[in-house]
C-alpha cells in the first residue's frame, strides 16, 4: 500500500512538471506572439508616417510655382519621425548632400565622400529587406526618387524584448531548479542518514541481548551435538545482523577507505550466496572472473553490501529456477571494473532509465531501493561510477561498478 501511494505521488510529481512545462511554453508563446502584433503595429504606424511624407513632397513637386510649404512639412511631419531614412535617384544612388537628404541617420562628415556614400549604401541594404522604398512621383507617372526607410529605436527594442526576458525566464527557471534540486537531494540525504542510522539503533539493542542469550544456551547445551551445531548457526546469523547494523551506523558519515583485494571481497560475497542459494529452491551458479590482482580503496563492509544488492538483483531476476551470476573483475590502468551479470530475464528498454531512481521496483514486494543505495554508496563514499552497462529482455543484465586503484 506504502509503495503504491508512493508511485500515485512520483506519478503526481511528474504531471504536474509535464502542466507547468507547458504553461511555461504558453507563456513564452503568449509574449512572443503579442510582441510581434505591437511590432507589426508600430510598423505600419511608421509606413503611415513615411507615406505621409512621400505624399507631401509629391504634393510639393506637383503645385504650380510658389503655391506649396515646405515649412509645413518640415514643422510637422519631420519633427516626428524617429526612424531612419534616406533619399535616393531612380538608381537607388544617395542623393546629394547626404546630411539633408538623410534623417536620423549619424553620418561622420568629415569622411571622405565615397565612404560616405558606401556607408549609406550599406545602410540602404538593410533597410531595403525591412521596409519595400516608397516611390517620389511627379504627376503619378515620372518617378522622381525614392525613399528608404527603416526601424524606429523603440521597434528595435521591443524585437529584443521577447528574447530579454525569455532569457530572464530561463536564468529564474535554472536557479529555480538548481535550488530545488539541491534541497532534494539534501532532504533525500538527510531521509537516507535517519532512516539508516535509527535502523542500527534499533537492531543493535535486540542483537546484543540475543548475543546474551545465545552465550546463555551454549552453556545449558554443551552436551547436546546438534543444539551446539544449531547454536554455531544462531550466532553466525547473529554475527550477520550485527554486521548489517554496522553497515547502516556508516551511512552519512565518512568511510575508513583501505587498499582492498576486491577478488577476495567479491568472494567472501558468493561464499554467502552459495550455501543459501540451495534453501530457495535454486540452481544458480556464481562464478568469478578475472585476469589477476586487483586492488582499490575501498571500505569492505559497505562494498560487501554493494556485491549483495546487485548479487539479490539478479537472483531474482533469474526466474526460471537456473542460471548463473557472473562476476568479472578487471583492470583497466587507473581503474578496476567489476562486471556482474545475471542470466535473467532482462530490463524492459523503457524502464532502463528507473531502475536507480529511489522506488522504482518491477518486483511485487520490491521498495526500490537496492540499487539506489548500491549506487550511493559506490559514487558517494567510494567516489566511483555505478552503471546499466547492458540489458536485454530474456538475455540478462550487467551491472559496472568502476573504481578508481
Amino acid at each position: 500500500m506504502i509503495k503504491s501511494d508512493a508511485t500515485g505521488i512520483i506519478s503526481y510529481i511528474a504531471k504536474v512538471k509535464i502542466v507547468l512545462l507547458a504553461l511555461a511554453f504558453v507563456i513564452v508563446g503568449g509574449t512572443l506572439w503579442f510582441t510581434h502584433n505591437l511590432v507589426q503595429a508600430l510598423q505600419q504606424k511608421d509606413r503611415q508616417i513615411a507615406d505621409t511624407y512621400v505624399k507631401s513632397l509629391q504634393y510639393l513637386a506637383n503645385a504650380p510655382a510658389g503655391v506649396g510649404d515646405f515649412s509645413f512639412i518640415e514643422g510637422e511631419i519631420i519633427t516626428i519621425i524617429d526612424f531612419p531614412m534616406i533619399a535616393t535617384d531612380v538608381h537607388n544612388e544617395p542623393l546629394r548632400p547626404y546630411k539633408l537628404n538623410s534623417k536620423n541617420i549619424e553620418l561622420d562628415t568629415l569622411l571622405p565622400l565615397q565612404d560616405q556614400d558606401a556607408y549609406l549604401k550599406n545602410l540602404l541594404v538593410q533597410m531595403d529587406k525591412i521596409h519595400t522604398p516608397i516611390k517620389v512621383t511627379y504627376q503619378d507617372t515620372i518617378v522622381l526618387n525614392y525613399l528608404h526607410y527603416g526601424e524606429s529605436p523603440l521597434i528595435a527594442r521591443l524585437r529584443l524584448l521577447p528574447y530579454v526576458e525569455i532569457s530572464l525566464v530561463a536564468l529564474f527557471i535554472l536557479i529555480g531548479y538548481l535550488s530545488f534540486s539541491y534541497a532534494k537531494r539534501s532532504e533525500q540525504s538527510s531521509i537516507w542518514v535517519g532512516m539508516a542510522r535509527e535502523t542500527a539503533h534499533q537492531l543493535g539493542t535486540p542483537i546484543s541481548s540475543m548475543l546474551g542469550w545465545v552465550e546463555l544456551l551454549k552453556e545449558q547445551s554443551s552436551e547436546s551435538p546438534n543444539a551446539a551445531e544449531t547454536l554455531r548457526d544462531m550466532e553466525n546469523d547473529l554475527h550477520r545482523l550485527q554486521k548489517i547494523a554496522a553497515r547502516f551506523s556508516k551511512i552519512g558519515s565518512k568511510p575508513d577507505l583501505h587498499s582492498e583485494d576486491l577478488i577476495d571481497v567479491v568472494a567472501k560475497v558468493t561464499e554467502y550466496f552459495k550455501r543459501r542459494i540451495p534453501q530457495t529452491g535454486k540452481r544458480i551458479q556464481l562464478q568469478i572472473e578475472h585476469n589477476g590482482q586487483a586492488t582499490a580503496r575501498i571500505n569492505r563492509e559497505l562494498f560487501e553490501w554493494v556485491i549483495e544488492n546487485l548479487t539479490k538483483n539478479g537472483l531474482d531476476a533469474i526466474e526460471t529456477g537456473e542460471g548463473k551470476i557472473t562476476y568479472t573483475i578487471s583492470d583497466h590502468g587507473k581503474h578496476i571494473f567489476v562486471d556482474v551479470t545475471d542470466t535473467g530475464k532482462g530490463i524492459d528498454p523503457k524502464n532502463k532509465k528507473d531502475v536507480f531512481r529511489p522506488g522504482f521496483s518491477t518486483k511485487q514486494r520490491g521498495w526500490g531501493l537496492g540499487l539506489s543505495l548500491a549506487r550511493r554508496i559506490v559514487e558517494s563514499y567510494h567516489r566511483g561510477k555505478l552503471l546499466l552497462k547492458d540489458s536485454r529482455p530474456g538475455t540478462g543484465t550487467t551491472f559496472r561498478i568502476k573504481l578508481k586503484k
